[in-house]
């Protein structure tokens, strides 16, 4: 057989890494159905197919590649249990090949950090720590794997070598600022911990202006003029259409909507209502946004258009998905909270979906957003009056909905819920049709896991001292208590006149 031309393969590699993913893989594909024993070409097949979508093929694709005898097979099973855990939701099948790697390279930092992660996400707190310290031990200024460590210990473990120890590496030339972000925020998270709040809000305004240093501008700039146009054009969509497009004949699961501000209680709410035995936490889908970004735009415009069975066909896809992951459930939770600005679309594909609101205090949660190291796309949480401005256009979103679609919207105070637990866990139950029982309070059941950055909050038996966090940085919150006075209930405002 001759030799594969080198002009094909940079071809291919020109379209994979220019975005054109269809191309790509039609590229590759040719080159393999002549030159099948390229295990490079498999690989990047692989990543294409990844990043299509198309995870089973991609899957199939990496396996080929280990099977052709590619150089590094450890990386190879890294990407594959990456599929199996965020793609697929099947975390036996990822630690599977975590170990896999680790069995080929025993000093693999990645899978090191990925296996640890792995463990955080089901509660198994000593497995990951033990995970971390190696990888550190292999790698000792590891900055993921010092931020990690230090973010899995509790209040009493904390000490001042620990804090000496995220300073010093804060201070190393070589810590990026994608780096110096992850120390900074666990250096504020103990900080918090130990009383130290000036001390812990000038670490996290350090660890989000390093957030932001750590992207291009164009992708952290926060646009409020954008963000208020957003939200005046979910609430121009025509009410009408929205309301009188539901597709009927749903078969599959039932989705259990829960949305509402980042660090809201969204986490606390899905893992409480997983609870019931009918209920499966589906954790943050994708979907929604997927859906949109691939059949829906210009959003919301083109819902008012979109012919009924195309929209039929949508809803079919959705429930097929999460019946796919979740095939013994009689209801599944999706709980990506930005869905808030979905609720329209959900209504339209969904008429027996059931969607929770989750709220807490205002300025809590704008505080809790701040302090959390969120997805760089999230760019309001980088400064807190731009998440105070994110918030104004979440209360004028969430009026909207509550005023055309309030009886199929249940509310959830996780501040109510942290004073009086049964009580509010009965009657969002009662609320949503479902039998309530206090053993739910114990949650989440051992192994389950719990993708969130809320993942050791929900592990304990309530989460009390979030709420009234704010009253710990009155000074730092002023300005935007003035900005967010009219939201907020007299006794915050008048915090600030004490």
């Amino acid at each position: 057989m001759s030799a594969v031309p080198a002009t094909l393969v940079r071809e291919a590699n020109a379209l994979r890494e220019a975005g054109r993913l269809a191309e790509a893989e039609a590229a590759y594909l040719r080159i393999l159905g002549r030159w099948p024993s390229l295990p490079d070409c498999w690989f990047n097949l692989g990543v294409v197919q990844r990043r299509s979508g198309r995870f089973e093929a991609a899957l199939a694709s990496y396996q080929e590649a280990l099977m052709r005898g590619i150089s590094g097979p450890e990386e190879v099973h890294l990407n594959r249990a990456v599929i199996y855990c965020d793609c697929l939701r099947q975390s036996e099948a990822a630690e599977r090949e975590l170990r896999e790697a680790l069995r080929l390279n025993a000093s693999y930092v990645p899978a090191l950090l990925n296996l640890a992660n792995l463990h955080e996400d089901r509660g198994q707190r000593d497995e990951a720590r033990t995970l971390y310290e190696r990888a550190l031990t292999l790698e000792p200024w590891c900055f993921l794997a010092l931020a990690r460590l230090a973010s899995l210990q509790s209040a009493d473990a904390l000490d001042e070598r620990l804090i000496a120890r995220l300073r010093e590496a804060l201070a190393r030339p070589e810590a990026s600022a994608a780096d110096r972000a992850n120390l900074g925020f666990a250096l504020g998270r103990a900080l918090d911990a130990m009383g130290d709040y000036r001390g812990a809000f000038a670490a996290y305004q350090a660890a989000n202006r390093d957030s932001r240093a750590s992207a291009l501008p164009a992708v952290v700039r926060y646009d409020r003029a954008a963000q208020e146009r957003v939200t005046e054009q979910l609430i121009a969509a025509p009410a009408r259409t929205l309301a009188g497009r539901a597709p009927t004949g749903a078969s599959g699961p039932r989705p259990i909507f829960v949305c509402g501000m980042f660090r809201s209680g969204s986490t606390l709410a899905e893992q409480l209502i997983a609870g019931h035995p009918g209920v499966a936490a589906g954790g943050e889908l994708e979907l929604l946004p997927e859906m949109i970004a691939r059949e829906l735009l210009p959003f919301p415009e083109s819902l008012a258009a979109a012919p009924e069975a195309k929209l039929r066909q949508l809803a079919g896809q959705y429930r097929e998905r999460i019946a796919a992951l979740f095939p013994h459930a009689a209801c599944v939770t999706d709980k990506r909270p930005d869905n808030f600005f979905c609720i329209g679309l959900i209504r339209t594909l969904f008429p027996d979906a059931l969607i929770v609101h989750t709220t807490r205090d205002a300025l809590d949660t704008c505080l809790s957003v701040y302090f959390l190291h969120l997805d760089r796309r999230m760019s309001y949480a980088l400064d807190l009056m731009d998440t105070g401005h994110f918030y104004r256009q979440y209360r004028r979103l969430m009026a909207h909905w509550m005023e055309l679609y309030g009886a199929a919207i249940v509310d959830f105070d996780y501040d109510r819920f942290v004073r009086a637990p049964e009580a509010t866990g009965s009657a969002l139950f009662e609320a949503l049709g479902l039998e309530w029982d206090p053993r739910f309070l114990e949650f989440p059941p051992s192994g389950r896991a719990v993708r969130t950055a809320s993942v050791w909050q929900v592990r304990e038996p309530l989460y009390r001292h979030s709420s009234g966090r704010a009253r710990h940085y009155e000074k730092e919150l002023a300005p935007l208590r003035e900005y967010l006075a009219d939201l907020l209930p007299p006794a915050a405002v008048a915090a600030e006149h004490r």
